[in-house]
């Protein structure tokens, strides 16, 4: 994958952050600021979102903060906040209704407003925890602040979910809903005609590589080679790494790129997967796309490019036994973190062991 693709992602993130930071105080500038060379684009943006809720949330609901914009609050007024004020915020974090002037959504009639409604579950306080911590941590290092609060915090227990994943037969459908279109639109069947070798070629890359969403539509035709039957891809963290691929792989990126030279969008240095506009294709565009196949092939089952990664991720596990090698093609830092998500499956395997065996024959 050609670094330009992450750089472009990371020049749009910085271009939002800025945004942001107008009408953020002054101290919070310097804060992102300082957070520049140590984290990515990305999260420093996360922070920026989770702050600004945070102090949309105290000039809306706190008493000292009543008559106050945001960009007025001070670090000496964020000291005054205490645990049990950190605590009725995440509180509150759970579900929360902002009500908005319909003109955010096109509307000509200023007078008119809309409710939203927001909800935030375990994983989406955790991260909000995470921000003020960093937030509070840079306030009490810097003696804008004499007390931590946020450092008491505790972090919402995050509970496992179960993996959803394919089994042989569920590919099976999944790939024929993909070659032969049934169950789609007449519309959808128009498109699926003119992409569906593309189609194939991506939900074919998920289930054989376990590659991310992300690192797919980042890559550039470059990044393959077909000699080894391999590709570059940049994983989380900016590192660089080869993934492999077997010929059933490589045959259905052959074809898909052999279309592309007959119709003349073929260049090493283009994106692999390109759109309808003979643009690089987008996550969002890339989830949608599994969502319309897999609504026809499983629809019990929300099927999405990760649930397509844990299904690659199952099904190596299942041939090799491996735990460190499925960690460490999936990218995971922490083997544990993959140990996690596939434990369950060698408890299954061993319960079928113990009903295997039996000493009195019926």
């Amino acid at each position: 994958m050609d670094k330009s693709y992450r750089e472009e992602k990371n020049l749009i993130y910085t271009t939002h952050i800025r945004e942001i930071c107008k009408e953020m105080p002054l101290w919070f500038n310097d804060f992102i600021r300082s957070e520049a060379d140590i984290l990515s684009p990305l999260t420093r943006f996360n922070y920026c979102i989770d702050t600004r809720i945070f102090l949309t949330y105290l000039v809306n609901e706190h008493k000292d903060f009543y008559g106050f914009q945001i960009y007025q609050i001070t670090p000496q007024m964020l000291g005054k906040i205490t645990r049990k004020d950190l605590e009725i915020y995440i509180e509150y974090l759970g579900y929360y209704i902002k009500v908005l002037p319909t003109t955010a959504f096109g509307s000509s009639d200023e007078e008119d407003f809309t409710e939203r409604e927001y909800e935030n579950g375990e994983h989406g306080k955790a991260r909000k925890i995470a921000s003020l911590r960093s937030l509070y941590k840079y306030l009490y290092k810097n003696e804008l602040i004499i007390a931590n609060p946020a450092e008491l915090l505790s972090t919402p227990k995050i509970h496992e979910k179960n993996i959803i994943r394919l089994t042989a037969d569920e590919i099976s459908r999944l790939l024929k809903a993909i070659e032969a279109g049934d169950g789609l639109t007449k519309k959808q069947k128009d498109f699926q005609r003119k992409t569906l070798k593309r189609d194939l070629a991506i939900i074919v890359l998920f289930l054989t590589t376990g590659i991310r969403v992300s690192e797919l539509a980042g890559l550039n035709v470059s990044d393959i080679d077909f000699n080894t039957n391999s590709f570059r891809v940049i994983r989380k963290g900016g590192n660089e790494s080869l993934l492999y691929f077997g010929e059933e792989t490589a045959e259905v990126l052959q074809e898909y790129l052999q279309e592309r030279q007959n119709i003349g969008t073929y260049e090493k240095t283009s994106p692999l997967f390109l759109s309808i506009q003979n643009k690089r294709i987008g996550v969002r565009s890339i989830q949608i796309l599994v969502k319309k196949y897999a609504q026809i092939a499983v629809p019990l089952k929300k099927i999405t490019p990760h649930k397509l990664r844990s299904t690659y991720g199952t099904m190596l596990y299942q041939n090799t036994g491996d735990i460190y090698l499925v960690a460490d093609v999936l990218g995971h830092k922490d083997v544990n973190t993959t140990r996690r998500h596939y434990a369950a499956m060698s408890e299954e395997n061993r319960k079928k062991a113990a009903k295997a065996i039996k000493l009195k024959q019926d």
